[in-house]
C-alpha cells in the first residue's frame, strides 16, 4: 500500500519507519529536511502535501496541533488539494495529532466536501512506543475506513481500538491526558516526599510496585525519575497543550475537572520554570524546587 505520511518529529519518524518494515511504500513531505535524512533511499520524498496527497492510498498526519493539521490537510498545498488534482475520490487521511475533538470533527467535515475520509487517531505510549510499534492507538471514524486502515495501524501499534465516530479518538486521547498527567503529578510528589525524609525513592519505588500503587507510570516513568532521565520522549509543553484542550473542552461542556485543573497548573509552572523541552518527568525538579529538597 502506498502511504503518505507528514510530521517526521519524536513520534512520527520512528512511526513512518515501522511502516516502511511492514512493506508498505512511503511518501514523504517535511518542512525540514534533516527529518527526511533517515529516509534517503528508502522512501519517495515529495516537495509539498499536496504531491503527498495526489501519490498515497492513506496519509497520516502528526503534527502540533489543530491549525498544522488544517495546513498539511486543507491548505493551498495540502493533502485534499492534492489529492481533488489528481481526481482521487478513496484517499484516507488519519490524523494522529492530538487536538481538540470539536476541530477533529471540524476538520473531517471539511475533507469530506473535498472528497477525503479522515479518522482521528491519536496515541499513547511516547517515543519508545513509537519505536518498538507497541503504542495505543485510539480511532474515531467511519468503520469501513477503519478496517481498511487498520494493517498500517497494526504497524505502528499493539492496542488499535475503534472508539467511535470522528472526533471519539480525542475524546479517549484527552481521557488518557487527564490520568497519565495526573499520574506523573502523583510519582514526582510522593518521591519528593520520601527524599524530604531521607529515604530513598528507589526503595520507595520498589515497594509499592508489589502493591496496589504499581502502574505503568510508577514502573516506567518512576524509573525514569529515579535515573534523572529528563531527555524528551514527551515534551512537557506538549502535555500543557492536551491538558489545555481538557480544559477548554470542561469549559464548553460545563464540567468540573479538579484534579485535571490542578495538574496543568504544574505543567504551566513548568514552562515557567523554563522546562518546556524536558520530558513531562521533570515535574520531579519542579516539586523539588518547590519544596527545597534538591
Amino acid at each position: 500500500m502506498e502511504i503518505g505520511f507528514i510530521g517526521l518529529g519524536i513520534m512520527g519518524r520512528p512511526m513512518a519507519q515501522n511502516i516502511a518494515r511492514a512493506g508498505h511504500a512511503l511518501h514523504l513531505y517535511a518542512r525540514r529536511p534533516e527529518s527526511l535524512a533517515p529516509f534517503e533511499g528508502k522512501a519517495t520524498i515529495h516537495a509539498s502535501a499536496a504531491l503527498v496527497g495526489s501519490h498515497a492510498d492513506i496519509v497520516i498526519t502528526i503534527v502540533a496541533d489543530a491549525p498544522d493539521v488544517e495546513a498539511v490537510a486543507l491548505g493551498p498545498d495540502g493533502v485534499a488539494a492534492g489529492a481533488r488534482a489528481a481526481g482521487r475520490s478513496d484517499l484516507i487521511l488519519i490524523d494522529m495529532s492530538t487536538i481538540a475533538p470539536p476541530a477533529a470533527r471540524g476538520i473531517a467535515t471539511r475533507l469530506a466536501e473535498a472528497g477525503v475520509t479522515m479518522l482521528d487517531a491519536p496515541v499513547s505510549g511516547g517515543e519508545p512506543g513509537a519505536i518498538h510499534g507497541t503504542l495505543t492507538i485510539m480511532v474515531g471514524g467511519p468503520q469501513p475506513e477503519f478496517e481498511r486502515a487498520l494493517p498500517v495501524l497494526q504497524a505502528m501499534g499493539r492496542s488499535v481500538t475503534l472508539i467511535g465516530p470522528t472526533g471519539a479518538g480525542q475524546v479517549a486521547k484527552a481521557c488518557n491526558q487527564i490520568l497519565t498527567g495526573a499520574g506523573v503529578a502523583a510519582v514526582a510528589e510522593a518521591f519528593n516526599l520520601a527524599r524530604a525524609h531521607g529515604v530513598d525513592p528507589a526503595n520507595v519505588r520498589t515497594a509499592l510496585m508489589g502493591g496496589m500503587a504499581r502502574s505503568a507510570i510508577l514502573d516506567n516513568h518512576g524509573n525514569r525519575m529515579i535515573a534523572r532521565n529528563f531527555k524528551p520522549g514527551f515534551k512537557s509543553w506538549m502535555h500543557q497543550k492536551d491538558l489545555r484542550i481538557v480544559l477548554e473542552e470542561a469549559h464548553r461542556l460545563g464540567l468540573g475537572l479538579p484534579l485535571a485543573a490542578a495538574v496543568a497548573q504544574m505543567f504551566n509552572a513548568m514552562q515557567g520554570a523554563g522546562m518546556a523541552e524536558e520530558d513531562s518527568v521533570a515535574m520531579l525538579k519542579l516539586y523539588e524546587r518547590l519544596s527545597g529538597v534538591e
